[in-house]
């Protein structure tokens, strides 16, 4: 039996082997910050490996058949991110997902005659770099599709220029609202929406035994949102809010809170505002005798700034706060993908590849669909963004996708937290302790 490293070894080297074969087989391209990577057509076939002690492991070496392969044609997608600067982890991690999934879900496609390229952007999470590059991607025919961006706000303007030139695209880690909101038929995103966390922080509280509640909203468009639509559920589903205020936080209002507070007795205080503003309010609450819980969105989940906050926090009836994306090992189907994800990469995956991962599997599957419905020809990009929404059930890693109209799905996610410890040096000790499928606002 061929020993697992050996075995992991031979599989990587020959997925590198092939992306060379096939990068200098096509040219090398214009320029470093949009190479195309043709997902391999080859057959790679590793030599026999002769059994070896556990002190002694050689370097196996491969024998590469070339299969001949003329493509009829070459579809390719474009995955945008930052691969430099200082979110440039976030931004590989987006483009890893993206390389594994044209590389394992691709087949279809091969099997149809098609060779697919992965057309790798860096926008150095900069809006100039990024719209320039938008541009240069829309104006290659051949593109059908794309993966990004990171940031929310950078998302949002190059998807103008992306619904101009008729350019589907699905977003693996943006969450603004905004992006959706204006209805673009090229816009989809494999993620909640910022603005959805308040009603499945009142479907937690309702499943928690919490009949009452009071709310409290720092005074930004998404804060209220959040606010508004913990509200909204709660009602529906028979909390009783006793109060909601909008607030800057200054003494004399927390002061003021914290009196009706301790003259309602809420079970729960349901607070949609930054971490920098809610920790000093929650010391302060404890300190003046509240002992119900607490329940943030996910501006809670900022580590440095629980580092000098009191563990009394956590005390009386806890503190809770709502995410939108887990780690990759929370998903019950991702199992296989992190193991081969730490194959090809030598590291696990991080929070948005599994994402990206099926964010481009829902790329490669619409242009399948919309290519099979016009016997097996190159589809328009009109054609893949029709199909994109005309998916039904795809199931990926991180759920199950059948997008809205606004390209919303039309269920997703999220995910409650309880934090059991505070300070960056304790906080992995917290852990998810419900999530909820929610449709978005």
């Amino acid at each position: 039996m061929i020993n697992a490293k050996i075995a992991r070894r031979i599989r990587k080297s020959a997925f590198l082997l092939s992306l060379l074969i096939l990068i200098f087989a096509f040219g090398c391209g214009p320029a470093p910050t949009s190479p195309i990577i043709i997902i391999p057509t080859s057959t790679l076939t590793p030599s026999p490996t002769t059994q070896t002690t556990e002190t002694q492991i050689p370097t196996p070496s491969l024998s590469v058949t070339l299969t001949p392969f003329v493509p009829r044609g070459i579809i390719k997608i474009f995955s945008q991110s930052p691969l430099s600067g200082d979110q440039a982890v976030f931004g590989k991690d987006i483009l890893q997902g993206a390389e594994l999934a044209v590389l394992q879900l691709g087949g279809a496609l091969s099997e149809q005659g098609y060779q697919i390229g992965l057309l790798r952007y860096d926008d150095g999470n900069n809006s100039d770099t990024a719209l320039s590059n938008a541009k240069t991607i829309v104006a290659d025919p051949e593109v059908l599709c794309g993966i990004g961006h990171y940031d929310s706000g950078i998302t949002i303007q190059t998807s103008n220029i992306y619904h101009q030139a008729g350019l589907a695209f699905v977003a693996p880690s943006a969450t603004d609202a905004l992006l959706t909101d204006r209805g673009y038929r090229e816009v989809n995103r494999v993620i909640g929406r910022i603005d959805g966390q308040g009603v499945a922080g009142a479907q937690f509280a309702k499943d928690q035994g919490f009949s009452s509640a009071y709310v409290i909203s720092s005074n930004d468009e998404t804060a209220l949102k959040n606010a508004e639509y913990f509200r909204r559920e709660a009602d529906r589903i028979g909390i009783q809010v006793l109060g909601m205020v909008i607030t800057n936080m200054s003494d004399d209002n927390v002061a003021s809170i914290i009196n009706h507070l301790l003259d309602g007795r809420p079970g729960l205080v349901y607070i949609s505002s930054t971490a920098d503003k809610a920790i000093p309010f929650f010391h302060k609450a404890r300190t003046a005798g509240y002992v119900g819980a607490f329940l943030g969105t996910e501006e809670l989940n900022n580590p440095p700034l629980f580092n000098f906050a009191d563990p009394s926090l956590v005390e009386g009836g806890g503190l809770y706060f709502t995410i939108i994306t887990p780690p990759a090992n929370y998903y019950p189907e991702a199992a296989t993908f992190i193991q081969d994800f730490r194959t090809w990469y030598d590291a696990p995956p991080l929070l948005f590849a599994a994402r990206a991962y099926d964010a481009t599997g829902i790329c490669l599957k619409a242009i399948e669909e919309a290519s099979k419905a016009i016997g097996g020809e190159i589809p328009t990009r009109a054609q893949v963004a029709t199909a994109i929404r005309a998916l039904k059930d795809y199931k990926g890693i991180t759920g199950t996708y059948t997008f809205n109209l606004q390209g919303d799905p039309a269920l997703v996610q999220y995910y409650v937290y309880k934090v059991v410890a505070v300070g960056s040096a304790n906080w992995d000790q917290n852990f998810i302790i419900a999530s909820y499928h929610v449709p978005p606002p």
